[in-house]
């Protein structure tokens, strides 16, 4: 089964057949899923966790929606709203525990050319991992999900549950916070 017209299809698809449909959508939002979990959490074992989690609970959900209300859905925002509450969860209970969030194997390049090969190429070095990994929760996810993921804002405030005004003005702090730490450390 591959309904024509990428992701936008694929609900109505999902509601038609969701056991064929479904690994469809896995594959379409897999890698940007993962490679956000990642900058969010600084962990590769946390992302690849959350990212299981996350389209698991998807498929759940699809299966207790009816038909009408999977085919209105906006697919990509309603998997980050999962994996973004997820990630979430996640970095707040593991700060409760005092473990560290940060992954030294998440900054080196897998030689595999994988999504955390990618994710780590397109968001930089482990130091820049570890800048986010600063930043306060809301700036964090907006800038991932903005410049590692690509999501216009739209989708991250639908997926955070924020205001638009709110996601870009935590865009807009999250970089220059970035800025200034950058600039602190070659300073």
């Amino acid at each position: 089964m591959r309904p024509r017209g990428g992701i936008e299809a694929l609900p109505a698809a999902l509601a038609a057949d969701r056991d064929a449909a479904f690994p469809l959508l896995v594959r379409a939002l897999i890698d940007g899923v993962y490679s956000g979990a990642l900058r969010l959490l600084g962990n590769s074992a946390d992302a690849e966790e959350v990212t299981q989690e996350a389209f698991l609970r998807a498929y759940r959900a699809l299966g207790r929606y009816p038909a009408a209300r999977v085919g209105e859905l906006r697919l990509r925002e309603w998997v980050w709203t999962i994996a973004a509450n997820l990630c979430r969860n996640r970095a707040r209970d593991r700060r409760r525990r005092g473990e560290e969030t940060l992954d030294p194997e998440a900054a080196l390049p897998d030689p595999a050319p994988g999504p955390e090969a990618r994710a780590l190429a397109s968001a930089g070095s482990g130091a820049l991992a570890a800048h986010l990994a600063r930043l306060p929760w809301p700036q964090r996810a907006a800038v991932v999900l903005r410049h590692v993921t690509g999501l216009p804002h739209a989708e991250i405030a639908a997926a955070l549950g924020r205001p638009v005004g709110t996601v870009k003005s935590d865009v807009h702090r999250g970089l220059q916070q970035l800025r200034r730490q950058l600039e602190e450390e070659e300073g």
